[in-house]
């Protein structure tokens, strides 16, 4: 198939993909802009929105430049200084991805039920989301040629300024990808907000939906939520920049050289350790704390559980695959056909990912009744939202693996007499296979965990992890929501551990 028709082909692949995503929105905005104008501006303009501006804005300024500097600082320590241990810091530094934000959120009530409100919504989200900078910017230190370093501290920089002139801006793409999943999900959390007890526009759009309010406020809330979104878009945009991280060639098949830590080891060695007591230890100790003690009590675990894992396992599977494949198009378009066009079918992609799970639930529920009754209570359904939902993850570590795929290399390939097909399979997935494997591992850690959609979208009888977790922990009854946190840590682990492993290979 010639190069163009090949990628017009992606393009309506794409496009496709993008008109899926923006299904929430025919529902959203035409509702927000049925209200009369000077009704919306007066519902907008009240000081209850106020409120919920500032509340999601300062969460999102110090949330996110937090789990940037904690992120990129525990790379740069774990992949390129003299850590002792470096590969047992590797692996706990990337453990907060399995245990769920909104289970350290109620390890936290139980431990300290004094620490809520923003300093707490801030502290759990900071130290369950930093793994997401820490992955990309630790496999991409990793893979780094060393030379250019090397060759500018023989023109006479410190290793310092040599780090800042050619380390630093190859790692824009690993961070600010990172930094917009962060961004992306404070915007749409609910589980650990509604736990510690703060309130942004989230929580006030479930709440609207909870009493059964107008859709229209709801929506107007949501068309806030979306302007937020495309701020975080614009900014990421301008973050990333449009320097070449891939070359031709894999260069040296060497390390760089690691910093000394020298008398700085035991201070970076008490801070990693705090960070991973606080991230980790607290939330573990704590299942299990109310584990024993619901054993303790004679409380047996419910015979139901099994079945609630596998069904779990079986939406998480589906999710992912139904995200990644989603995510592929516009993925390599937008590296090897990059223009205004491929740009906006990114963009658009991350839109609906800004809104709560309950929006992209009852938006579908809508679409699902008024035009397509017979995909209402689907398992269908619900993978769409997992797809719309957690589409970023799938696409930033996709962007990133195929950025470090030179498209010189499919040339080469195609230029030795190798179809397209063949290209593809011999060039271009081996290079791309671990950012694959990355974005299923993170697209399926994220469907074990999604709490509102899945409850409005999952056929009736069926149940996951999290919504019977959720329905204990409301409920005050901790040790009965133990065994569901349990078990929702457990088998994020063997995922988590994927992750360490594309770390380790990504050369």
């Amino acid at each position: 198939m010639p190069a163009s028709s090949r990628a017009r082909g992606v393009a309506v692949a794409a496009a496709l993909v993008a008109a899926v995503t923006l299904l929430p929105l025919l529902v959203v905005i035409p509702d927000a802009l049925s209200a009369e104008p000077g009704e919306a501006a007066r519902y907008l303009l009240r000081p209850r929105v106020g409120e919920l501006l500032t509340h999601t804005g300062m969460l999102v300024a110090v949330t996110v430049p937090a789990t940037v500097v904690v992120g990129v600082l525990a790379a740069w320590l774990v992949e390129r200084s003299t850590l002792p241990w470096a590969g047992v810091w590797r692996t706990l530094l990337l453990a907060p991805l399995a245990v769920p934000a909104f289970v350290s959120a109620y390890a936290w009530v139980t431990v300290a039920p004094w620490l809520t409100g923003f300093w707490g919504a801030a502290l759990v989200t900071t130290l369950a989301y930093f793994p997401f900078v820490f992955l990309p910017v630790a496999a991409l230190l990793r893979a780094l040629d060393p030379g250019d370093e090397e060759a500018a501290r023989s023109l006479g920089l410190s290793p310092a300024a040599a780090v800042v002139r050619t380390v630093l801006p190859r790692l824009r793409p690993a961070v600010s990808g990172g930094a917009l999943l962060v961004a992306l999900h404070l915007l749409a959390e609910y589980g650990v907000l509604e736990m510690m007890r703060f309130q942004t526009f989230t929580t006030a759009i479930m709440q609207q939906y909870a009493v059964g309010f107008s859709d229209t406020t709801s929506s107007l809330l949501a068309s806030v939520l979306l302007t937020l979104c495309l701020v975080a878009l614009v900014l990421d945009l301008v973050a990333r920049g449009r320097h070449r991280v891939a070359r031709v060639g894999s260069g040296v098949q060497r390390r760089a050289v690691p910093a000394v830590l020298g008398a700085w080891t035991a201070p970076v060695l008490l801070f990693l350790s705090a960070l991973v007591a606080l991230s980790v230890a607290v939330p573990v100790a704590t299942v299990v704390r109310w584990l024993l003690h619901a054993l303790d009590a004679g409380d047996r675990l419910d015979l139901g559980l099994v079945q609630v894992t596998l069904s779990t396992l079986g939406l998480a599977v589906l999710g992912a695959l139904a995200a990644v494949a989603a995510a592929l198009p516009g993925a390599w378009l937008l590296n090897r056909h990059r223009s205004g066009l491929t740009l906006l079918l990114e963009r658009t992609t991350f839109i609906a990912s800004a809104l709560p799970g309950v929006v992209v639930g009852l938006a579908l529920v809508t679409l699902a009744v008024r035009w397509a009754r017979p995909v209402y209570q689907t398992v269908g359904l619900l993978v769409v939202a997992y797809a719309i939902l957690f589409l970023p993850r799938a696409m930033v570590s996709l962007r990133a693996g195929l950025a470090a795929a030179p498209p010189e290399l499919s040339e080469a390939g195609r230029s030795l007499g190798l179809s397209g097909g063949a290209t593809l399979v011999r060039v271009v997935l081996p290079l791309v296979a671990p950012s694959v494997l990355t974005a299923l591992v993170l697209v399926a850690l994220a469907v074990n965990t999604e709490l509102t959609a899945t409850l409005l979208l999952a056929p009736t009888g069926t149940d996951t992890l999290a919504l019977a977790f959720w329905r204990q922990a409301s409920e005050l009854d901790y040790a009965a929501a133990a065994p569901y946190a349990a078990v929702m840590i457990i088998l994020s682990v063997p995922l988590t551990m994927l992750l360490r492993r594309q770390i380790l290979e990504e050369r």
